[in-house]
């Protein structure tokens, strides 16, 4: 009997011990197929949706969202450099080729969270435009001296004087910006950086209002919801394509495509891989007895990587060419001359 029974208490224990477990359906991140799984009982109603939860970049039944989930006193890079190398080639066969690129920094420190609201002060870092053409390379840097060149002194004083100021933005957690403020004090400093260079009262004014134009709320509006909220509002499930469309014409008649898809949410990165651009196209039109023949396109690839924790932007590297081919013809003589452009777009190298 003690045999027996000591078995039997053993059994017990066994089955106190075995936990209870539910069987539920789940998403596969490298797949994009619908698995079963079993999970603790407990947990099983829980866990998926705590996950969710404190992911910016969450699943909801095979579905992902974009949304913003920042740590307050903590800052966030947008680094951006654009890099554009041009070829053109004359009627004559000769080619000449120059490389130009831009690189702007600033940062997003977030200040506070309030009612589904981010404060974020925008700090603006850095600015730097460089350009290479016969073996020669001339820059103008923030973080650099004040050029030698006449010709760049001005560009350094307005670059130098828009860098170490700062905006406030409110921006929602789905990345919408409500409002960005401070733009007044920034002004002024760049207007008076150029006041000892521009004399006449008129060019003054002209170049206030050209810069304004170039650097307002609204452009900065366009440009971080471009750069920062990639995922479309209604949501997307891996491998979905998705498609936005932007006038490259004045006229709108012709229109710059840009399809993403979904690739691979795995690992705390989400993945886009990025397609599309502008058809070749055609032109051709006479006048005076001579044909002007014009033929262009673009075409656009890339890879895009979010931070699945937070929604902000981890790398983008983009890659741009386009290549433009013109004709002169009198039905005697036939001039051609030729451009191709390569420009790689770069975020948060």
């Amino acid at each position: 009997m003690k045999k027996i029974t000591a078995l039997a208490l053993i059994s017990m224990a066994l089955f106190s011990c075995k936990k209870e477990t539910k069987t539920v359906t789940k998403v596969d991140p490298k797949t994009g197929k619908t698995v079963t799984v079993e999970v603790p009982a407990d947990s099983a109603s829980t866990s998926t949706a705590k996950v969710a939860a404190q992911q910016a970049i969450n699943d909801s039944a095979g579905v992902f969202h974009q949304t913003f989930v920042l740590e307050k006193g903590k800052s966030y890079p947008l680094k951006t450099v654009q890099k554009d190398v041009q070829s053109i080639t004359a009627p004559n066969g000769e080619t000449q080729s120059g490389t130009s690129e831009t690189t702007d920094e600033m940062s997003f420190a977030v200040d506070n969270f309030d009612k589904g609201v981010y404060d974020i002060t925008i700090h603006l870092l850095g600015k730097r435009n460089a350009q290479t053409a016969n073996g020669k390379t001339v820059a103008v840097d923030t973080k650099a001296a004040e050029p030698k060149e006449e010709q760049l002194k001005m560009m350094w004083k307005v670059n130098k004087a828009l860098v170490g100021n700062t905006l406030k933005m409110k921006m929602d957690k789905k990345g919408k910006v409500i409002s960005i403020t401070g733009f007044d004090p920034i002004y002024t400093k760049v207007a008076s950086s150029v006041s000892g260079v521009i004399k006449d009262n008129k060019e003054k004014t002209a170049f206030a209002n050209s810069f304004k134009q170039s650097f307002n709320e609204k452009m900065l509006k366009e440009q971080f919801s471009k750069n920062l909220v990639l995922l479309p509002s209604k949501g997307v499930k891996l491998g979905e394509k998705w498609s936005e469309s932007e006038n490259a014409s004045p006229d709108g008649k012709v229109k710059l495509t840009t399809t993403y898809i979904l690739k691979s949410v795995d690992n705390g990165i989400a993945e886009i891989a990025v397609t599309g651009g502008i058809p070749k196209k055609h032109d051709k039109a006479t006048q005076q007895g001579v044909t002007r023949s014009m033929s262009s396109e673009l075409s656009q690839n890339g890879t895009i990587k979010l931070d699945q924790n937070t929604g902000w932007i981890k790398n983008q590297v983009v890659s741009v060419k386009t290549n433009q081919t013109e004709t002169l013809s009198d039905g005697k003589q036939t001039q051609t001359m030729k451009t191709n452009s390569n420009s790689t777009v770069t975020v948060n190298p």
